[in-house]
């Protein structure tokens, strides 16, 4: 099994954080890649297929939300879980990621048990 992971965020520490959390939490995969925005999540996702995408909402260049979007238009990632992160002022936006393919969103700051309960039950689907 070759799975990849992808994790979007404009905080190199924080993509640490998510990757780091996502093994505590039991949630592994062979290959974590990374993007600092919507944009390079695209060409990402040009190149390399992935089995999971975990994405901040607030982001410069292309947010979560217009990255979500922009995904859906092109058609890649179909049918690969995309899990937002967000802050409580981002919940109308998550709703609108949610409506654009989005299948879940952790509020910030997330705990291994959020990871558990969100994340895993979409990659067993």
């Amino acid at each position: 099994m070759n799975e990849t992971v992808l994790i979007v965020n404009d905080s190199a520490t924080m993509r640490k954080v998510v990757s780091r959390t996502l093994k505590l939490a039991g949630v592994e995969f062979d290959t974590v890649l990374e993007a600092n925005d919507g944009i390079e999540t695209l060409s990402i996702l040009r190149a390399h297929k992935v089995a999971f995408i975990m994405c901040d909402i607030n982001m410069p260049r292309m947010t979560g939300l217009q990255m979500v979007q922009q995904i859906k238009i092109e058609g890649l990632a179909v049918g690969v879980p995309i899990v937002m992160g967000t802050t409580e002022s981002g919940e109308s936006q998550v709703r609108q990621a949610i409506l654009s393919g989005a299948r879940g969103y952790i509020r910030k700051p997330f705990s291994i048990e959020h990871i558990v309960n969100t994340v895993k039950p979409l990659l067993r689907e």
